[in-house]
């Protein structure tokens, strides 16, 4: 990740995008997606593990190419380009077709690596990337040897399985996105206008491996933030929205093109909150990444566990959305909103995120489902109601004087007097000063 805007733009940022978001108080109504075609593909088998012995026997070998060539990998540097060629002979050898893309930064040339996997819909790429290039003060093994092993390793896992994807598969390792995302943005503007159209989504891992983790998602792209969520939900690991590193690595070209963006991260030079620490475990207060962009960010800058854990969420959203989507909700059950929305602080107003329920007949049931997850330092603070498609609201959470962090529960609403076709709204208000949150994502269950 490159280096980190000052505290006064990041607060800047901040307040900006806090107040987008509480200006646009209804979140997208979201409908529950069709049931897909009977043909099997990627998602119907399921996601192979990724060996983290595997993505650190990469790390090793850059480790020693760092070590060979004055302690680095940096742009312009020939410790760079001995990654390069590291990754290239891999790809090659497990038949991918690659392609080197030179471009001058600073004045020395750089290089991106393109990776495509034969077959698949060109017209309908899913793209996954991490920057390749360390800064010139270590070798930058968690910044990014970590997302470079990480895309690297799924790749191999894609040519041992043969997938056959429904889409077409294209990793990248970029060059110079320490000098300010060059490689990428380099990249992107040699794109035709067609041509980037045909990317359906960026996936960006740029730091996986953080060795005071937290476990963050990309909130750019409701379709490919869920496909993370959903993984880790299967582990039960809770995630943020990931904030720190918005506009400072190689998805933000993509972005300003209109290619939808996702992407994993697990921490850098923030530090940890008390809350943080309860979810996830580490060191209040330390850094994600106490050597990041430093001579200490070495092959021993690594957590295991995270590393494995977004490893493996790497190759359960390719494989997900190889097949043509995330999987989708369940049309005869269930639908589900998983845009974020932000909660203001009280006073502020309330807050209304809509769910559209078609293919249903007759009312909901006397024992409907209503899933919410809620991240909020004080929980009490917040009260919900379900307001069903007649405009009668239920409510859900009242205020109270509990302290407690966060909200995930299922609640069970009398609903029988309800259409169950119709636009269902989730209302939520902070109703005490001084906590913010938001709303990760709620759903019906019929």
């Amino acid at each position: 990740m490159r280096t980190p805007h000052s505290p006064r733009a990041l607060a800047a940022a901040a307040a900006v995008a806090t107040a987008a978001l509480a200006v646009g108080v209804v979140a997208p109504t979201v409908q529950a997606a069709p049931a897909a075609p009977g043909r099997v593909s990627p998602a119907a088998v399921a996601a192979p593990d990724i060996p983290v012995a595997n993505v650190k026997a990469h790390l090793a070998q850059l480790q020693q190419i760092a070590n060979a060539n004055g302690g680095n990998r940096a742009h312009g540097r020939s410790g760079y380009k001995a990654s390069l060629d590291y990754v290239k002979g891999k790809l090659d050898a497990a038949g991918f077709t690659t392609s080197v893309q030179q471009f001058s930064s600073s004045g020395a040339t750089g290089y991106n690596l393109i990776a495509d996997w034969p077959g698949g819909d060109a017209s309908r790429t899913v793209m996954a990337g991490a920057h390749l290039d360390s800064v010139t003060a270590g070798p930058g093994i968690n910044d990014n040897g970590s997302g470079s092993a990480g895309i690297l390793e799924t790749a191999l896992a894609v040519s041992r399985a043969q997938l056959k994807p429904d889409k077409h598969l294209r990793f990248a390792w970029w060059g110079a996105e320490e000098l300010g995302m060059v490689g990428s943005r380099y990249y992107v503007n040699s794109l035709a206008t067609g041509d980037r159209s045909k990317i359906s989504g960026y996936l960006n891992f740029d730091m996986i491996g953080s060795p005071n983790p937290g476990y963050f998602v990309y909130d750019d792209d409701p379709t490919l933030e869920k496909v993370f969520k959903d993984y880790f939900a299967t582990l039960s690991i809770p995630t943020e929205i990931e904030t720190e590193g918005d506009g400072r690595s190689d998805h933000a070209p993509f972005k300003s093109a209109g290619i939808p963006v996702g992407g994993l991260f697990s921490g850098a030079d923030y530090t940890k909150t008390a809350a943080q620490a309860q979810k996830w475990g580490g060191s209040v207060g330390q850094e994600f990444d106490a050597c990041y962009h430093a001579s200490c960010d070495t092959s021993s800058n690594i957590n295991d566990s995270a590393l494995d854990h977004n490893s493996d969420a790497i190759a359960y959203a390719l494989w997900q959305l190889a097949a043509g989507g995330s999987t989708p909700p369940d049309p005869g059950g269930s639908f589900e909103n998983t845009t974020d929305l932000a909660v203001p602080d009280s006073p502020g107003p309330a807050v209304t995120s809509s769910i559209t329920v078609t293919g249903r007949t007759g009312n909901a049931s006397s024992a409907l489902k209503v899933g919410v997850k809620a991240v909020h330092t004080y929980s009490g603070d917040l009260v919900i109601d379900l307001v069903g498609p007649s405009g009668r609201s239920y409510r859900l959470h009242n205020s109270s004087s509990d302290s407690t962090p966060n909200i995930d529960t299922t609640y069970t609403v009398n609903a029988s007097s309800e259409t169950a076709n119709g636009i269902w709204k989730l209302k939520l208000q902070d109703k005490g000063p001084q906590d913010t949150g938001y709303l990760d994502s709620w759903k019906l269950t019929f």
